[in-house]
């Protein structure tokens, strides 16, 4: 009898690391189902159009680069997005401060301006021109 005594810590011990696996998915899958849903990450919104018509420009290469300079070593942000059917691009988690937008459409003048972007949520608008003929 002092023998089974003893053997139940063991078998207790052996029981928690067969179950704990399992026992842990399980509590993953409950905390899951329980918290909300992500908050949206903040977008730069950089609205393209070009000519007289001010006609939405789709498929635009739209490039936005900036450099935070420090003492050590200068920290560079690079992200390049295209433009959809409403000429609508979004830069999620855009850096504030000054930044350089440049676009790139096919038949119209490339563009490049620097900008100073005080809200993440900011909605830029760029109008492109026609480029000159060339005879």
């Amino acid at each position: 009898m002092r023998h089974m005594n003893q053997l139940k810590p063991v078998a207790l011990i052996l029981l928690a690391l067969l179950a704990g696996p399992w026992a842990l998915s399980a509590q993953e899958d409950s905390k899951g189902k329980d918290q909300p849903p992500p908050a949206p990450t903040a977008k730069l919104t950089i609205e393209v159009t070009g000519g007289d018509e001010n006609k939405a420009i789709e498929n635009a290469s739209v490039y936005l680069k900036t450099v935070e300079e420090h003492m050590i070593k200068d920290k560079k942000f690079e992200v390049n997005v295209k433009t959809n059917q409403k000429g609508v691009a979004h830069v999620p988690d855009p850096p504030t401060g000054r930044v350089l937008i440049q676009v790139v459409a096919e038949g119209w003048k490339t563009y490049g301006h620097w900008y100073d972007v005080t809200d993440p949520k900011q909605i830029i608008k760029i109008h492109l021109e026609r480029p000159p003929k060339w005879y």
